[in-house]
Formats: C-alpha cells, structure tokens, sequence
C-alpha cells in the first residue's frame, strides 16, 4: 500500500464527505449537501439542499463524534431511500415496470400521519431496526459465542480478546459477502468514485474524469476506517472491563459505544489533517477494509460524483432538483420522487 497516494503531501485537507447511493452518490460541504444520480437513460438526476446547522454539541471534542454519527446515519438513510425512490419513478415512467400498489403499511401510516409523517417515521424505523441488527450481531453475538469457552478458559483479557478478533472477523466477512452481491459493488464503485473526486478537489485540480481517475480510491477520512476505529478501540476498552456475567458484559458495551464513537471520530479527523506515522498506523486496517468496500469506478460514474461535488461546493448556485449536465447545473427542473410529488402538491 502506497502512504504517499493516500496521504497526499500537497493536499489541502476539507470536511467535504460524501456517500455513495443506488447509481449515485451525495456529496455534503460545509453549507449544502448534493445528491447526484446516474438514470437509465443516461442523464444525471440532481437534488442540492442546504445542510442543519449543526448543533452546539457538534463543536465539542468527543461528544460531537456521537451526534455526527447518529446524524450521518439518519441523513444516510434518507439518501439511499431517496435515491431508490427516484429511479424507481423513473423506471415507471419509461414503462419498463408495472405500476406496483402501495403495500398497506405505507398505505396506512400516510393516512394516520401523513406523507410526510409516513416518510420519517420510515425512515427512523430503519434507522433503529440498523441499530438493533448491529447490537445483536456485532456486540451481543461474539459476546455469547466467547462466553461459552469460559468453561475451558479463565483469562479475562484473553477472552476478551478472542471476543474482539471475533467481532472484527464477523463484520469483515459481512462485508465480504455483501461485496458479491451486483448491486453493492455497484454502490462500491461509486464509493470509489467519491473518494477519488474528493482527492482531486483537495489537490487543487480541476475535476475532470481524467484527473480524478488518477488518484487512489482510498481516502483516510472515510466512514469505513470510522468502523475499523470503532472495532478496535472496542477491543480496547471492553478488555478493561474484566469478563462479568452475559448482562454486565453487554451493559457495559453499550454504555462504552458513545465513548468509542467520541474517539473514533476524533481519530478520524486526525487522520484527515495529519500524516504522521501514528496516523498512518492507526489508519492500515480501515484502509485495508476500503479496499473491500471501493471498486475502480469508470467515467461516467466519475461523472456523478464531479456533478455533485461542483453542485455542494459552489454556494451561488440556487437550490432545486432536475437533470444537470455534467458541471453540477440543473438545465431542467423535474422531480422524479412520487412521494416527494404527493407531499409539494399538498
């Protein structure tokens, strides 16, 4: 692994982020956030936005890593949901798919609460079954599974330690076998096209398909070297909690995650602006697991990601949704979403 391709000397770190979507991806700067898609017909499809203002809690060492966390997941899954939203729309509108009807669910929570209602109470369910589907896999599994070899094995530090090797080995072959699925490494593809955009706007060029396709998709401040932090700093601290019985030990985990959130996105941050030797230490297992998570996108999809960085980082520009040409500007105003239709014709 080439250090000097992803820890670029002359670059001028920023906060812009990004995630990668169904055809797409969505860039976020400092005041707006830009959601480019790639549609069948082969147009880009843009939505620009302006970002919360953070809250004063998000300017605390520590504490804001939590609230960046729960916010980026609660914003994540708005993107994606919006993105299969829109080409679903799409889809139906060139004929290509039957027009399914509404399951009763939707049915039922938009005649309670709403379009609008229906759409966040959605989206937080997802957000909390996400939740609840990682406490139960990662933290409570391995912490089961390793509690049986208590009858063979006395060591608490180095039972916590086989718990923690475990819980990251589990999570790499979760990514591995999702990796297989075309549809993800779809989404991987545009993840690496994120990541390269992104090197090439801190490096001064100009974003051209040719010079972003130049740079590594790696990058050090990526959401996925955020959960290789999190993975070990976790086997860290739970080895300091000595080895109670199943209910401390998943008591005590839970409690300590916002304090490995809080360190994790500080060493995130770090590993964003710093090039030291530490930082790159620190930073090899989640640079290897990008390696999973990324694939060497092509230009059209480098595209997409140019698009939504000019559109997210140029603050002039006014706020809509259509089709853009490939500089980020929108040449015709047209909403796609069905659900976002119903609620702006309301």
């Amino acid at each position: 692994m080439d250090f000097s391709k992803i820890f670029l000397k002359d670059a001028c770190p920023t906060k812009v982020g990004g995630q990668a979507v169904l055809e797409g991806i969505m860039m976020k700067g400092e005041k707006r956030s830009a959601t480019a898609l790639r549609l069948p017909d082969g147009s880009i499809h843009l939505k620009t936005e302006e970002n919360k203002k953070p809250s004063k809690g998000a300017r605390i060492p520590f504490i804001r890593g939590v609230i960046v966390f729960f916010g980026s997941l609660v914003q994540g899954m708005k993107v994606l949901m919006y993105s299969a939203d829109v080409l679903e729309a799409c889809e139906a509108e060139r004929g290509q798919e039957e027009g399914e009807e509404e399951d009763k669910l939707t049915a039922w929570l938009e005649e309670k609460f709403g379009e609008k209602g229906a759409w966040n109470i959605m989206i937080y369910a997802s957000v909390i079954f996400s939740l609840i589907f990682t406490v139960v896999v990662f933290i409570i599994g391995p912490t089961w599974v390793v509690g049986l070899c208590r009858a063979f094995m006395e060591n608490e530090v180095l039972l916590n330690l086989i718990e923690g090797v475990l819980r990251i080995l589990m999570f790499l072959l979760y990514v591995v076998i999702i990796a297989r699925m075309p549809e993800i490494h779809r989404v991987f593809q545009y993840h690496g096209a994120e990541h390269q955009c992104i090197h090439c706007f801190e490096n001064g060029e100009d974003l051209t398909p040719e010079n972003c396709e130049r740079y590594y998709t790696l990058h050090p401040r990526c959401g996925t070297s955020f959960l290789m932090f999190v993975l070990v700093i976790s086997l860290i601290l739970f080895s300091l909690c000595g080895w109670p019985d199943l209910f401390w030990r998943i008591t005590s985990r839970l409690l300590l995650l916002p304090v490995i959130s809080g360190i994790s996105y500080e060493l995130l941050r770090l590993a964003g602006r710093s090039d030291g030797m530490f930082v790159k230490v620190m930073s090899i297992p989640g640079l290897y697991m990008q390696k999973i998570t990324t694939a060497k996108p092509d230009r059209k999809e480098l595209e997409v990601a140019i698009a939504a960085m000019k559109a997210a980082m140029d603050e002039k520009r006014p706020l809509g949704e259509g089709i853009c040409d490939k500089d980020g500007v929108i040449v015709e105003e047209r909403i796609y979403s069905d659900r976002k239709r119903k609620m702006d014709e309301k």
